[in-house]
């Protein structure tokens, strides 16, 4: 490293550490030509319960444990290309329900009119509504409330 480089490795720790004690998933530090930005990746286990009339047809997935998070990651991949997903119209922060202490906008086996609200996304402080293309029944959620999503994500599936 040059003696005149800018770079602070202590700055980066520090800035790491921060992020590790507190809820922020980045930071970003500007000082000059200087731009700092440290981030990480949130990986959260996606469970999909079974819809009763699945269970009749097919009763040896009630007894499967849940998925793991290495195994959640390729259904949730796999779900994009799925005709009833929802993807994600932007990289955001999802959000399931309209505020901390409120009820979600929909749960697994919610019945949903086109129109009908299914979640938000933030970004870059605004609150982008996600709404159901089309009427059905919520088969699957992929994120949860407050979680990191990036652009054509599947987030939820509608049959």
């Amino acid at each position: 490293m040059a003696k005149d480089n800018p770079f602070d490795p202590d700055l980066v720790r520090e800035l790491a550490t921060l992020i590790a004690d507190t809820d922020l998933t980045e930071i970003e530090v500007e000082k000059g030509d200087l731009r700092i930005r440290v981030a990480r990746t949130i990986t959260a286990t996606v469970t999909v319960p079974v819809a009763a009339p699945a269970m009749a047809a097919a009763p040896a997935a009630v007894v499967a444990p849940p998925p793991s998070v290495a195994e959640a990651a390729p259904s949730a991949k796999s779900a994009a290309a799925h005709p009833g997903a929802v993807l994600s119209p932007m990289v955001g922060t999802a959000y399931r329900k309209p505020s901390p202490d409120a009820k979600s906008f929909i749960e697994v086996g919610s019945k949903v009119q086109a129109g009908d609200k299914l979640l938000l996304v933030e970004a870059m402080k605004t609150f982008n509504e996600i709404t159901a293309p089309r009427a059905g029944t919520v088969t699957a959620i992929f994120v949860e409330d407050g979680t990191p999503v990036e652009y054509g994500e599947p987030l939820v599936v509608i049959e």
